[in-house]
């Protein structure tokens, strides 16, 4: 990359730091928690501060069953476009504005915003979101300006940046990403999806929730045997449960970041009351799927298990429901031009070796590849998601790593439209 574009970058950013800073904060004022999942106020906020800053914004409101359908209360999508010449990439940005709700423990204003000078690290910010991922909407929206300033100063860039801030990562992404992708709203080559400063995930784990089911037979307790007992199949169905997590621990990963697939019974309840023979039983589980099995049937897996144990115990009915289904995210080719752009540029401005990895949580980055799109997780943050306090109390952000992780992205997609 030319050195005198880096440097009109590096230079336009610095002197674009302050408002990029504020922009964030603004974002870090407005509640959207999820649940409940009311982030109309939230885009609306975000349409307002980004067609202050001279973009044409596409609102896309998603259509009330469809929100209801997903848990949510509102939820719209934003999209920017801007072409660069002629040709090239379309490279879609995708952060999302829905945060976890703040919990206790907190220390500052979890809608306050406010930042601290620390002596370590400089000023951080604090707030729901900040981190995770309102950051990345000034991430992005800063890279693209950067871009702009770029080509009017002489630079030559081929292809398009869409800016996509969606709000529903929280209950999966189904009406975020996946519904911009299925109404044909986007068709990138590449996706760019909120992550942190020091790693490029490349990958992830997918994640099955499932809810079983055991039904029995109630009776008085004094008489146990006239009754059908579900806690008992229950305990049983559980025991055959935890002796396949075992077999799952032996299910390794070669992605750098990630174990082995797991297990967890994470909710359990049933019965009547202490001297009735209990009718039902139920209990919820999590099993998160390693890269390696993208496509792999973990549900019929599971649902074989539960039938085995089940029908050791006569009288009883066992059922499995889905409650969730997020699928790994693993490299689809093409990725490497990703990979290595970013990890050039991040290696530059950061002046350490960045590299791709995999983590153990999901996102929703995983419906881009799920239509075929070569997609990456960086943004702003620190190395790791317990630094950054992500989903915990005081939640916060080192504003010197936002403003090194918009350099990194802009200089990256610039040698991508180069």
């Amino acid at each position: 990359m030319p050195s005198s574009l880096q440097q009109s970058v590096v230079t336009f950013l610095d002197a674009e730091h302050a408002a990029q800073t504020r922009f964030l904060q603004e974002l870090v004022r407005v509640p959207s928690d999820n649940p409940p999942g009311d982030c109309a106020a939230h885009a609306a906020r975000a349409q307002v501060l980004l067609e202050q800053l001279g973009f044409d914004v596409e609102v896309h409101v998603v259509p009330d069953e469809l929100v209801k359908a997903n848990g949510m209360i509102s939820a719209a999508n934003l999209i920017v476009r801007k072409r660069f010449g002629s040709g090239g990439p379309t490279i879609a940005l995708n952060a999302h504005g829905d945060v976890v709700p703040p919990g206790l423990g907190w220390s500052k204003d979890p809608y306050g915003g406010e930042i601290v000078q620390d002596a370590e690290h400089g000023p951080v910010m604090y707030g729901r979101g900040v981190a995770v991922s309102k950051s990345d909407f000034a991430t992005y929206t800063w890279a693209l300006l950067a871009l702009i300033a770029a080509e009017k100063n002489g630079a030559a860039l081929n292809g398009a940046i869409e800016l996509q801030f969606t709000h529903d990562e929280e209950a999966g992404g189904d009406i975020g990403p996946k519904w911009i992708l299925e109404q044909g709203l986007s068709k990138p080559d590449y996706a760019v999806s909120a992550g942190f400063a020091y790693g490029i995930t490349s990958a992830h784990n997918g994640c099955l929730h499932l809810e079983v089911t055991v039904k029995g037979k109630q009776a008085h307790a004094a008489m146990p045997h006239t009754g059908i007992d579900a806690i008992e199949a229950a305990t049983g169905i559980l025991q055959a449960l935890y002796a396949y997590r075992a077999e799952l621990a032996e299910k390794k990963s070669a992605v750098a970041g990630i174990d082995h697939a797991t297990l967890n019974v994470g909710l359990i309840k049933g019965g009547i009351n202490t001297n009735v023979v209990p009718d039902l039983a139920s209990f919820r589980l999590d099993r998160r799927m390693i890269p390696e099995e993208a496509g792999f049937d973990a549900e019929g897996d599971l649902r074989r298990v539960v039938d085995a144990a089940a029908a050791r115990y006569p009288g009883i009915e066992a059922g499995v429901q889905r409650i969730l289904l997020a699928e790994p995210l693993a490299e689809l080719p093409g990725v490497e031009k990703l990979i290595g752009a970013f990890s050039r540029n991040a290696e530059a401005i950061l002046g350490e070796p960045v590299k791709a990895h995999g983590v153990p949580l999901y996102t929703d980055a995983r419906h881009y590849t799920r239509q075929g799109v070569p997609t990456i997780l960086y943004g702003a943050g620190p190395r790791t998601l317990m630094e950054a306090r992500g989903h915990n109390s005081d939640e916060n952000l080192r504003l010197n790593d936002l403003l090194k992780a918009t350099k990194v992205v802009t200089l990256a997609l610039a040698e991508l439209l180069q």
